[in-house]
């Protein structure tokens, strides 16, 4: 109008070698006050209990400054719980946000894909079944290791079934729904024919639960998720462009297809690792990446943010569950109460736009 040319604003950029970013400020502040109240809630979850803590004194102790006494309720008694609860969130939250990506559709989670069934059905079916060898077989591997096994063969034969030159988000739902179903009657019939000792056992196993975790099991899953998010965090900087489609994404030179597999399996494997750390709990893959799209205002699930809030709402769920009601609660209950409404209000929702178009 006046004569002078106005430039678009661009975001700023930052690059470390061959590598660049670029340079959101909202999303990186809504993510460090995430981890911020993820930390605190850490160690309020660790201070809460029989012999009660405070906040500072858990910092202390955390930071190696602590009274022998808090160290040994904080480090051998508590930390255990608090650090399966952190890992496990990470790990649901991550595959979550992966998940819903590729298959762009809120409704895609591991819960819903079939890897936490085919976990569950694995374990049930080792704990269930009866004679030498599979007693044997539960106690050189474990569970852990069965329901890892499980998930990542469900997740599998998921994809494989889901494939027709090309991923279809609603195709990977609808076979994935149809195979939790199988692998759920599986669970059920195992129950229904085994000896009631052993359904106790899977039962408890089932509900999803971070009571009596040992160090051992820890560091197996803290490890293992580490790994993995390294994976995704080399994989991701090819990801993004796929959100565009894969014709851009073959034009810029991805090669979506190959990209697309490494990370649903680090997605899988993630499932699996939270799956045979605390069993199968529910929800938090689900709630996790809308719940951080929706602070971060991005237009599809955020890696980081989503691995963050996934922490968060476990940490917070298995506080809630040990706390605030009359009779402690496994923490897959409070993630089902607090699921449950979540996926109906996305329903809603995605009617509600579909109706509008």
């Amino acid at each position: 109008m006046n004569g002078t040319e106005v430039k678009p604003v661009l975001a700023p950029g930052v690059r470390l070698g061959r590598m660049s970013f670029v340079w959101r400020p909202w999303i990186v502040s809504v993510t460090l006050l995430l981890a911020t109240a993820t930390f605190l809630l850490f160690c309020l979850s660790i201070g809460v209990g029989d012999f009660p803590i405070g906040l500072d004194r858990v910092i202390a102790t955390i930071l190696g400054r602590g009274e022998p006494v808090d160290e040994f309720v904080i480090m051998d008694l508590r930390m255990p719980r608090a650090l399966a609860g952190l890992v496990v969130g990470i790990a649901l939250g991550v595959s979550g946000a992966i998940t819903q990506s590729i298959a762009r559709n809120p409704l895609a989670s591991p819960d819903v894909l079939g890897i936490t069934s085919g976990a569950s059905a694995v374990a049930v079916f080792l704990v269930t079944v009866s004679g030498g060898a599979a007693t044997a077989v539960v106690d050189s591997v474990g569970l852990s290791a069965a329901a890892l096994a499980g998930g990542l063969g469900t997740g599998l034969l998921v994809y494989l079934l889901a494939w027709r030159r090309g991923i279809d988000g609603l195709r990977l739902i609808l076979i994935g729904i149809s195979v939790t179903a199988v692998m759920q009657a599986i669970t059920t019939w195992l129950l229904a024919t085994a000896d009631i000792g052993d359904v106790a056992r899977a039962q408890a196993w089932l509900v999803g639960s971070l009571d009596n975790r040992s160090w051992d099991e820890v560091w197996i899953a803290l490890w293992c998720t580490l790994g993995l998010l390294a994976v995704v965090s080399c994989v991701a900087f090819q990801f993004k462009p796929m959100h565009f489609g894969d014709e851009i994404a073959a034009v810029l030179g991805v090669r979506y297809a190959r990209v697309r597999a490494v990370l649903l399996l680090c997605a899988v494997l993630l499932a699996g690792v939270a799956v045979s750390a605390a069993g199968p709990v529910p929800f938090v893959a689900l709630v996790a990446p809308q719940v951080a799209m929706r602070l971060t205002r991005c237009p599809t699930p955020p890696l980081v943010a989503s691995g963050v809030v996934g922490a968060l709402l476990l940490i917070g769920a298995d506080l809630v569950a040990r706390t605030a009601l009359p009779v402690s609660l496994p923490v897959g209950v409070v993630t089902a109460a607090i699921g449950g409404p979540f996926l109906v209000y996305l329903l809603v929702r995605a009617n509600l736009r579909q109706g509008s178009q």
